[in-house]
C-alpha cells in the first residue's frame, strides 16, 4: 500500500514537473516574442520604418570628376564616402568577406540561428554570431550602448528585427555593398571606395587578393588595426583572413601561405581638402558649389538646399587629370631650381634686408606690419578669441612650434621647429610663388589649373584670386587693337628712336616718355621685330594711334574684368590681371577671334544620376579672323627670334648640387609653331610667359608675395627665366602623351587674307636684343 502511494506521489510529481516545464517554456517563449514584439513597436529605442530602410541616411561626399574619369577630389565634412555598386567590387573581395565575417550568409535569412545557439552554449567564447546583416543594422540604425548586459540585450534584439527587414528590403548583393560602403576604415576612409584610395592608391575593382584580405581584416576593429599605426598587427589579422579563405575553399592552401608571407606594401594617399592632385581647383569649385547652393533655383524636390558636405552630388569638370599632373609636376621642376637661386643671392651677406631689396629698415617694418594685421592670426585672435591689438602683436613676438615648408632635393618637405610668428612670415615671404592655367581657346575648357606650389602652406590662388603686374604680356592687345583699327601688318615699320605722348593728351597729368632698356636707338623696327624684343617706343606709338580707350575697350571684350584706367601707360603693362583673365584673353587670338568664356564645371548631377546642372558655352565675337591670325602671327615672332627664343634653342641642362639651376641653354627644341610672349615687370618683380598652340593656351606667372622681394638681376628676373621653364616643361610632357592630341599644327589662315604677314622680303635687320630679357653666356654663382 505504502509503495502504491509513493509510485502516486512520483507520478503526481513529475506531472507537475512537466506542467511548469511548459508554463515556464510557453511563459518563455511568449516572453521574447513579446520583447521581439516591444523592440518592433519601437519601445527599446526608435525602429526604422519602411521607408527609412529604403533610403538609409548616411553621409556622401561631393565627387570633383576630372574629363578624363578620374576622381579629383571631394568636399565632406565628417564622412569621406562614396558608394560604389556590388559589380565593382572584385569578388575576392567579397569572398574574403564572407569568409572571414559570416560563412553561411547566403543561407539565412538575416540571424543565422546555428552561429547564435553556438554562440549562447558557449557564452560568447567561441565568437560572436553577428551575421553581415546584422552588422550592416547595427552600422546603420543602432547606437552604441553602455556596458549593461540588459542594454546590450535589448540592442541585440532591435538588431535582429532590423537584419531580417533589410533582407526582406534587400538583395544579397544590395546588402553586402551596403556594408562594405557604410563601414569606417579610419584616416578619411569611410567606405570601401576611400579605403582602396587611400591605402593602396586605386579603385576597389583594383584590389589585389592580399590587400583586399588587409582590408576585410579591419572589419574586425578598425581602431585596433589600423595600418598606419599597427602594421603588425593589421598583417596578422590580413593572415587570419587569408586562412579563412583557405578553409571555406575560395583560395588554395599553395597561394595562403605565399601572401602570408608578403608585407602590406601600402600606398598611403590621403585625402583631405589640402592634398592630393588640383588642391586650388578644388577650393576655387568649393566656392562655386555654395555659389550655386545658394541659387533659390538650385533646390532639392523637397525644397531644402543641397550640402555640397554630405548630399553626394557629382561635380564633372574640365580639368582633364593627366594634363593637371603634368602641371603640377612642371612647377615642382623649376621651382625648386629657381628658389634655390634666390635664396643664394639673398644671404644676409649679399642682402642684408632679404630677401626684400630697395627697402629700408622702417621700409620692411611698416610692410611686415601690414602684413600681420592682415593674416589669419590676427583675425581669430582679434574676432574669435576677443584679445586686444597689444596682446596679438606681442604674440607674434613669442616662439612658438610650427611646421614650415621647404623644398627637399627638389620636392616640398616640411620641418617642425621653433619659431617667432613674424619671423615665419618673413621667411614665407622670401619663397617665389607661381600661377598657371591651360585652357583649350575652342571649347573654352580648362584642364589644367596650378594656384600655387602647395595648398597646405600656401593658400592664395594665384589663378584667379590674385593679380599681379602684367608688363609685356599686354602689349599684343595694343598690337592687336593697331592691327584692327588701323589694318597694320606685321612687317609694317616704325623707328626705333625715342617717343613721347605730350602732356594732357588722353589726360595725362604730365609728358611720358617711355625708354627702352637694354638697346641703343636707331634705324627701324618691323612691328613683328618690335614686338619680338619688347620695344616700348614702339608700342608706345601704337597706342598713341589707337588710343588707349580703344584698348581697354577691346581688353573688356575678350574678357578682362578688372578695372583698367585708359591711360598711355597700360600699353607697356601698368594693370594688375590675373592669370585667368589673361589665357582667356589670348585664348581669343588662338580662336579666330572669338571669345569663350572659361568653363570649369560641365555638369553636376545629385546621387542618383539626376542632371541638376548643365552648363552652356559663352562666346562673342570680339575680332575678325584676319586682325586674330594676324595677331598670333606677331606672337609667333616671339618664339622665332625673340624673347622666347629659347623654347627653340639646343642646349644640356646643368645642375648644383643644391639644385640651382645654370641657365647656359634649354633641351626643349621645339619645332613647331609656337605663338608666345614673356613679360617682366619693373625691378624683375613679375615673370610672365603666355603660350599658344592652335587647340592650347597656357599662362604662366612667377613672383614673389610682396613687389620688394625679387631677383637683383634680369638674368633670373624676366619673364623667360622665371615662367617660360615652367611652360616648356609642361608642354613636353602633353606632347609625349599623344592620346591629348595636342596640336603641332600651323595656326589655321583664314581665307582672303588681305594682311601681308611673311616680313621676309622686308629688308629690314633683325636685332635679337630682348628688351629686359638677355641671357649672359655664362653666369657667376659667387
Amino acid at each position: 500500500m505504502a509503495n502504491s502511494k509513493k509510485a502516486k506521489k512520483a507520478v503526481l510529481d513529475f506531472s507537475n514537473h512537466i506542467r511548469w516545464f511548459w508554463v515556464l517554456f510557453l511563459v518563455g517563449t511568449l516572453s521574447v516574442i513579446l520583447i521581439f514584439l516591444l523592440a518592433s513597436w519601437g519601445a527599446f529605442g526608435e525602429m526604422p520604418d519602411h521607408t527609412v530602410l529604403e533610403n538609409p541616411k548616411t553621409n556622401l561626399a561631393t565627387e570633383i570628376i576630372s574629363s578624363d574619369g578620374v576622381t579629383l577630389g571631394k568636399f565632406y565634412f565628417n564622412d569621406n564616402r562614396t558608394p560604389v555598386d556590388y559589380d565593382e567590387l572584385p569578388q575576392h573581395l567579397i569572398d574574403a568577406l564572407i569568409a572571414t565575417e559570416d560563412a553561411r550568409f547566403h543561407g539565412h535569412a538575416g540571424i543565422d540561428a546555428r552561429g547564435t545557439l553556438r554562440a549562447i552554449f558557449k557564452m560568447g567564447r567561441g565568437g560572436g554570431a553577428s551575421t553581415i546583416s546584422q552588422q550592416l543594422a547595427k552600422q546603420l540604425f543602432t547606437k552604441q550602448v553602455s556596458d549593461s548586459k540588459f542594454e546590450r540585450g535589448f540592442q541585440k534584439v532591435k538588431e535582429w528585427i532590423i537584419a531580417t527587414r533589410l533582407e526582406r528590403q534587400y538583395t544579397k548583393e544590395e546588402i553586402i555593398a551596403q556594408y562594405f560602403n557604410i563601414y569606417d576604415f579610419l584616416n578619411n576612409a569611410d567606405g570601401i571606395r576611400s579605403a582602396s584610395r587611400i591605402y593602396f592608391g586605386k579603385e576597389p575593382s583594383e584590389l589585389e587578393l592580399k590587400e583586399s584580405a588587409m582590408l576585410v581584416g579591419m572589419f574586425k576593429n578598425s581602431a585596433l588595426y589600423n595600418p598606419r599605426r599597427n602594421p603588425v598587427g593589421v598583417k596578422n589579422r590580413r593572415n587570419v583572413v587569408l586562412g579563412q579563405m583557405e578553409k571555406y575553399g575560395y583560395i588554395s592552401e599553395k597561394l595562403k601561405d605565399s601572401l602570408q608571407e608578403t608585407e602590406l606594401d601600402l600606398r598611403y594617399t590621403p585625402e583631405s581638402h589640402r592634398e592630393g592632385i588640383a588642391t586650388y581647383f578644388r577650393e576655387y569649385l568649393r566656392d562655386f558649389m555654395k555659389k550655386w547652393t545658394n541659387d533659390g533655383t538650385n533646390r532639392k524636390p523637397d525644397g531644402t538646399k543641397y550640402n555640397i558636405n554630405s548630399d553626394g552630388l557629382k561635380v564633372y569638370t574640365t580639368i582633364d587629370s593627366r594634363m593637371q599632373q603634368y602641371a603640377e609636376d612642371a612647377v615642382q621642376q623649376h621651382m625648386p631650381r629657381l628658389q634655390a637661386e634666390f635664396f643664394h643671392q639673398n644671404t644676409p651677406k649679399r642682402n642684408p634686408t632679404a630677401p626684400f631689396l630697395e627697402l629700408t629698415t622702417g621700409a620692411i617694418d611698416t610692410l611686415m606690419w601690414r602684413s600681420m594685421r592682415q593674416s589669419e592670426r590676427w583675425r581669430h585672435m582679434k574676432y574669435d578669441l576677443k584679445k586686444s591689438d597689444k596682446e596679438i602683436e606681442d604674440s607674434f613676438y613669442k616662439p612658438i612650434q610650427v611646421s614650415i615648408f621647404k623644398w627637399k632635393e627638389g620636392k616640398p618637405s616640411e620641418i617642425d621647429t621653433i619659431m617667432k610668428p613674424i619671423d615665419s612670415m618673413r621667411y614665407y615671404k622670401s619663397f617665389l610663388r607661381t600661377g598657371m592655367m591651360s585652357m583649350d581657346p575652342q571649347t573654352g575648357h580648362v584642364k589644367a589649373w596650378v594656384g600655387g606650389m602647395n595648398y597646405r602652406h600656401f593658400q592664395y590662388d594665384m589663378v584667379k584670386q590674385g593679380k599681379r603686374q602684367i608688363g609685356s604680356t599686354f602689349k599684343p592687345l595694343v598690337y592687336a587693337a593697331a592691327i584692327d583699327q588701323l589694318h597694320a601688318s606685321p612687317c609694317d615699320e616704325y623707328p626705333d628712336t625715342p617717343f613721347c605722348i605730350e602732356a594732357g593728351k588722353y589726360g595725362n597729368p604730365e609728358e611720358w616718355c617711355p625708354k627702352n632698356s637694354s638697346h641703343e636707338y636707331g634705324g627701324t623696327r618691323t612691328l613683328k621685330n618690335a614686338l619680338a624684343n619688347s620695344v616700348n617706343t614702339v608700342t608706345a606709338r601704337l597706342i598713341d594711334k589707337v588710343g588707349p580707350e580703344t584698348v581697354v575697350d577691346l581688353a573688356k571684350k575678350l574678357g578682362v574684368e578688372s578695372d583698367l584706367l585708359p591711360v598711355p601707360s597700360i600699353a607697356l603693362g601698368t594693370p594688375d590681371l590675373s592669370v585667368y583673365e589673361m589665357v582667356g584673353a589670348y585664348s581669343t587670338f588662338a580662336n579666330q577671334g572669338v571669345y569663350t568664356k572659361p568653363v570649369m564645371v560641365t555638369s553636376i548631377q545629385d546621387k542618383n544620376g539626376t542632371i541638376l546642372y548643365q552648363f552652356s558655352p559663352e562666346t562673342k565675337d570680339v575680332l575678325s579672323e584676319e586682325t586674330a591670325y594676324v595677331t598670333v602671327k606677331l606672337l609667333e615672332g616671339v618664339t622665332q627670334y625673340g624673347s622666347g627664343a629659347r623654347l627653340r634653342t639646343k642646349g644640356a641642362d646643368a645642375y648644383r648640387a643644391d639644385y640651382r639651376e645654370i641657365i647656359t641653354g634649354y633641351p626643349y627644341e621645339f619645332t613647331n609653331p609656337i605663338a608666345g610672349k614673356t613679360g617682366t615687370t619693373q625691378n624683375q618683380s613679375d615673370g610672365w610667359f603666355m603660350g599658344m598652340v592652335p587647340n592650347l593656351v597656357t599662362g604662366v606667372w612667377v613672383g614673389a608675395e610682396d613687389r620688394a622681394a625679387h631677383f637683383a638681376s634680369i638674368t633670373y628676373g624676366q619673364g623667360a627665366a622665371m615662367a617660360l621653364p615652367i611652360w616648356a616643361l609642361y608642354m613636353k610632357s602633353c606632347y609625349a602623351n599623344e592620346s591629348l592630341a595636342i596640336s603641332k599644327e600651323e595656326f589655321e589662315e583664314p581665307e582672303g587674307l588681305s594682311i601681308n604677314v611673311d616680313c621676309s622680303k622686308v629688308g629690314t635687320t633683325v636685332i635679337d636684343d630682348a628688351e629686359d630679357e638677355e641671357i649672359p653666356d655664362d653666369l657667376d654663382f659667387n
